[in-house]
């Protein structure tokens, strides 16, 4: 029997989650191969730092560098970009995220019922934009996430993927503070700010 691979089989194939021993060896690979072709450090969150540097005008000393030097990384972040894009028209199903009977029970006692989406809609649509618990998550949220970025001198996979496969110690350490921080924020903060 001839395997034929149609569209739609390939993208049910690709929208499918890959087992953890296919998927973290791929993902393992990366950095090694990085490193070896490229002679370079895998990460993301600098780019930010990039654009910057090439875009704002000013004499700030943290933006004065060779920014073309590191213009793969923005090619990288533009990948990202462009996959999730893609992704999201044309890979995309209509099921929701694939989740345990325990976190479904978990979100439900949090008041989470509609669990249809890539994310929770009673917590993230553009109706609760002038929610404090919506600004809290986004707008708070999302600068201790880039102000600790900055401050660990890297993201979870520059200090998680790369860092530790250096046995850089720093790494070690801000890779504790990003779990500790997860599990702080998933088992007493966010039950709190659910009461």
């Amino acid at each position: 029997m001839p395997l034929t691979l149609s569209m739609e089989n390939f993208v049910n194939w690709i929208s499918n989650p890959w087992p953890w021993y296919v998927a973290g060896p791929i993902i393992g690979l990366m950095v090694p191969l990085h490193l070896v072709m490229l002679n370079r450090t895998f990460g993301i969150s600098s780019s930010f730092r990039h654009v910057c540097a090439a875009v704002v005008p000013n004499r700030l000393d943290f933006l004065q560098y060779d920014w073309k030097a590191e213009s793969w990384n923005l090619v990288f972040a533009g990948g990202i970009l462009l996959g999730a894009f893609i992704a999201a028209q044309y890979l995309s199903i209509d099921e929701p995220i694939a989740l345990s009977a325990a976190a479904v029970e978990r979100m439900n006692g949090f008041g989470i019922t509609d669990l249809s989406g890539q994310h929770p809609v009673q917590l993230f649509s553009w109706s609760l934009i002038g929610s404090w618990k919506t600004l809290l998550f986004v707008i708070f949220g999302g600068f201790l996430v880039g102000f600790g970025t900055r401050y660990a001198g890297g993201c979870t996979s520059g200090h998680a993927i790369m860092g530790l496969s250096h046995f850089q110690l720093p790494s070690f350490v801000a890779v504790l503070g990003f779990f500790t921080g997860g599990l702080i924020m998933s088992w007493i903060l966010l039950p709190l700010l659910f009461t």
